[in-house]
């Protein structure tokens, strides 16, 4: 039987969604979590730092097995060791097996995420093919309006233990929806093109490829990381600060699913050339909005959605780049963009510890500047996404 693009696409962005609402429920439940293993929100917060190392030293190594034995082979095992973290999640009894199990939640999550990328990159009619990954990619940015507002909302009211079992079972659901709609052959078919022996040229250009991506992470993100303090000490209240957090995540959903049309139109490099050159401009009319004190949350909206353009075009130049490694590759990408969120912590906490959130912003426009000027030199210069 023939599945159909969309049953394919649905399936794709409730994985994404699950992933996503796993990874980010974890900030509302910290308190939660706390109060119930008796030690600080800051020692808490270690299991998100657990999860996030786990995924970018694991993403590479679950992208190299994806291509080699089958895409959704790996997916299928990782969404069952997935499920099987969350369980464990639940039942954790003290502090360090928490940290431990989610651990092995990150390990298991970066298995899923490069599968499913290069599934849909497969997929995907070479002229749609960054149109149908910002859709999936979208299903990680709903999950952090929807599901983990829900899942936090839940664990306040019930417990942590709860949330993390729903996710099990959600994810035991998604093994057989997977498994039915990526059929074996399909995944082993896409597979089967990786077989040779990796091309030392292809690694140093991916490398090349990934510096765009650590510099847009950087960027974004040393700002997002301490948004929260910046609003505070502009004096928004926490329903200010809510609503501004709502134009912010509204902003990226808009955005990456304009940036996966505009990609597959307009071309690759020039979409996140301008994704980059934008973000400069509005982290700089942002710094504005906030000394002015008016128009921030808008501000901030139109922000994330340019920042988002980025995103799925680089994903899709990277699918149409290196259709041999394309597991591979969307896995070493998911890294870069862990290392440039941790870099743009390091960065964006030091901008805060010496100046302000101000300082921070300029610093960051001056980061997407940068990765303007090495996006614009180190993509090649291609007419569509699918080509």
């Amino acid at each position: 039987m023939r599945i159909n693009a969309s049953a394919k696409l649905a399936v794709a962005w409730l994985t994404m969604f699950l992933v996503g609402t796993e990874l980010f429920v974890f900030s509302p439940l910290l308190p939660v979590l706390a109060s119930d293993y008796h030690v600080t929100p800051a020692l808490a917060g270690l299991s998100v730092t657990m999860f996030s190392l786990a995924y970018m030293v694991s993403a590479p190594l679950f992208g190299y097995f994806s291509d080699r034995i089958g895409r959704r082979r790996v997916l299928t095992c990782s969404l069952l060791a997935f499920a099987l973290a969350n369980i464990l999640t639940a039942s954790a009894a003290n502090l360090p097996s928490l940290l431990a199990v989610r651990f092995f939640a990150g390990a298991a999550a970066a298995g899923v995420s490069p599968s499913i990328y290069a599934l849909v990159g497969s997929a995907a009619p070479p002229e749609r093919r960054a149109t149908w990954l910002a859709l999936v990619v979208s299903g990680l940015l709903v999950s952090l309006a929807i599901g983990a507002s829900a899942g936090g909302l839940v664990g306040i009211l019930f417990g942590g233990s709860p949330v993390f079992l729903a996710l099990a079972g959600l994810g035991l659901v998604l093994v057989w929806l997977n498994r039915w709609v990526w059929r074996s052959d399909e995944g082993d078919a896409a597979a089967s093109l990786d077989a040779a022996a990796p091309d030392p040229l292809a690694a140093a250009v991916l490398v090349r490829r990934l510096i765009p991506m650590v510099l847009w992470s950087s960027g974004l993100y040393g700002v997002y990381t301490y948004l929260g303090a910046g609003l505070t000490a502009a004096s928004f209240s926490t329903r200010q600060t809510a609503t501004a957090i709502l134009f912010y995540g509204c902003g990226a959903i808009v955005g990456v699913l304009v940036g996966g049309r505009v990609a597959d139109r307009l071309g690759v490099r020039f979409t996140a050339t301008a994704s980059f050159a934008g973000l400069c401009a509005c982290l700089l009319l942002l710094r504005l909005a906030f000394d002015a004190g008016r128009l921030v949350e808008p501000a901030l909206g139109v922000s994330s959605a340019v920042a988002q353009l980025f995103f799925p075009a680089q994903q899709a130049g990277l699918a149409k780049d290196f259709p041999g490694h394309r597991a591979a590759a969307l896995a070493w990408n998911n890294s870069a963009l862990f290392l440039g969120i941790s870099l743009g912590s390091l960065v964006g906490g030091e901008a805060i510890a010496l100046g302000s959130f101000g300082a921070d912003l300029i610093i960051s426009a001056g980061i997407a500047l940068a990765g303007c000027v090495i996006n614009a030199i180190l993509v090649p210069s291609r007419a569509r996404a699918g080509q």
